[in-house]
């Protein structure tokens, strides 16, 4: 069995949603598609995807071995490329979408050194609150939280989000400390609103997770305005520590309920799937990922 035509198989199958249709678009039987898929999880060790005879989807596994198998072709057909292209410079126009605070705070302050890095790639930043669909509006990356569920997308960890709970120094000398999650619901709470919903608040219990009604007095759909009216007083806030980083430093805010502090989010740097990613979308990214890792509140681990 040839490995890279048994990986590009596995791929189009994943992508097509079907043995049928993957054997059209390479030009195959379905038998040699299914005698390719079989020999590759036999290889492997293990279930790929799981099917009968009305329905295929993709287990964990294969949804890792897919993310990790797409970059690996996406990498060796660029490297083709950039051989028979002479490894000309990087050149063109990169198009992210990334919330306004992470942008303002760190992509804008060091934009100038990626671009003297690569002087021929320019640059368009969607900052945005709301959801944006790479393929439908034709971004190139996006800037994402959490584990992906739509396998139109592939992802790349490039950073941890911290989530933290606090106040201001003043709401927290009129209106008391909260010493448990109940306590929450006796305080003004400052609410975030994602998509319409607003967005719980997610802590750990003695290793479960649980959450607690994010809504409150006041909510809003941008992370600086979070900030601003926890620095107004107006409540206490569920949000990203990297936003009060220099506020908890000079003590205007204080961390409260640490002891429920929930898990890191993973940061990704996301694409689409099945496209082949341009080298100056592949050094933007690590341009990002090369910001998280400078910062501690972002960094993974």
């Amino acid at each position: 069995m040839d490995k890279l035509d048994a990986m590009r198989t596995f791929v189009r199958v994943v992508e097509s949603g079907s043995f049928s249709q993957a054997a059209r678009d390479l030009n195959v039987s379905q038998p040699t598609v299914s005698k390719q898929l079989a020999a590759l999880e036999a290889r492997l060790g293990t279930q790929l995807l799981a099917r009968n005879s009305r329905t295929l989807a993709v287990t964990p596994a294969g949804q890792d071995y897919y993310e990790d198998t797409l970059r690996i072709l996406q990498d060796l057909d660029f490297a083709e490329e950039r051989v028979a292209a002479g490894q000309s410079a990087p050149s063109g126009l990169v198009r992210v979408t990334l919330s306004p605070a992470f942008g303002r705070m760190f992509v804008i302050p060091r934009l100038a050194a990626f671009r003297e890095a690569f002087p021929d790639v320019s640059v368009e930043m969607e900052v945005s609150g709301r959801h944006v669909d790479l393929i439908e509006e034709g971004m190139d990356v996006a800037i994402r939280i959490g584990r992906l569920s739509d396998s139109a997308l592939v992802a790349r960890r490039i950073g941890d989000m911290r989530m933290i709970t606090l106040a201001s120094a003043g709401y927290l000398s009129r209106h008391g400390t909260p010493k448990t999650l109940d306590e929450l619901s006796h305080h003004q709470r400052i609410g975030y609103v994602y998509q319409g919903n607003i967005v719980g608040w997610g802590f750990d219990v003695d290793g479960r997770q649980v959450t607690v009604d994010g809504g409150g007095a006041f909510r809003t759909n941008d992370a600086e305005h979070v900030r601003g009216a926890v620095l107004a007083g107006l409540g206490i806030a569920h949000h990203a520590s990297w936003l009060f980083t220099d506020v908890l430093a000079s003590g205007e805010v204080a961390r409260i309920l640490e002891e429920y502090a929930p898990p890191t989010f993973p940061i990704n740097a996301v694409t689409a799937a099945g496209r082949r990613m341009p080298s100056r979308v592949r050094h933007f990214i690590e341009f990002l990922a090369a910001i998280c890792a400078e910062e501690p509140e972002l960094k993974v681990g």
